[in-house]
């Protein structure tokens, strides 16, 4: 079993740095991609970006998959295309627990990236998956999903999980 990374929780400052490309696919990013997916497996999340893990390079983990059993390692991610069409999802965030919210988003995106093997690959992703690669690529920017939200939601999602941590000390 690997062990778990912490995840940051918004609204650490850290979230908000943007990622730098990963130069070289070896066996650290191997190794960091694996740990990220145990992380967020424990954590019971279907996707987690290396920013989220205090880690600032554009590597993002992905699981939407029912059995947990098709794990996405996705380094360097850019968007190739996105459809005009977009769609209205529910979003949660592993640094923002226990928050869920209206996003809209693209829903299909095309996102061409290296795989664990320094592959270049171009993913084409719909649905659920095309929200979720989306919402990472957000962290590697330093966004996150709140941000979306109007000022009023997001200052009450920052009191509330500003209370938690105080009393989680």
């Amino acid at each position: 079993m690997l062990s778990t990374l912490e995840i940051l929780r918004y609204p650490d400052a850290r979230l908000h740095k943007v990622a730098k490309p990963v130069e070289v696919v070896d066996e650290r990013i191997r190794d960091l991609s694996q740990a990220m997916l145990a992380t967020m497996y424990d954590a019971n999340g279907i996707g987690l970006a290396a920013t989220q893990v205090d880690v600032h390079e554009r590597l993002i983990v992905v699981d939407v998959s029912e059995e947990r059993n098709e794990p996405l390692v996705i380094i360097n991610p850019t968007i190739v295309w996105a459809s005009e069409d977009t769609q209205m999802a529910e979003e949660g965030c592993l640094s923002v627990p226990g928050v869920y919210d209206g996003v809209e988003r693209a829903s299909e995106v095309h996102v061409q990236h290296l795989d664990a093997q320094g592959q270049l690959q171009t993913l084409q992703a719909t649905d659920l998956l095309a929200v979720c690669i989306q919402h990472e690529m957000d962290h590697l920017v330093g966004k996150v999903f709140v941000e979306y939200l109007s000022p009023l939601k997001r200052n009450r999602i920052k009191t509330k999980l500003q209370k938690q941590l105080r009393e989680d000390r």
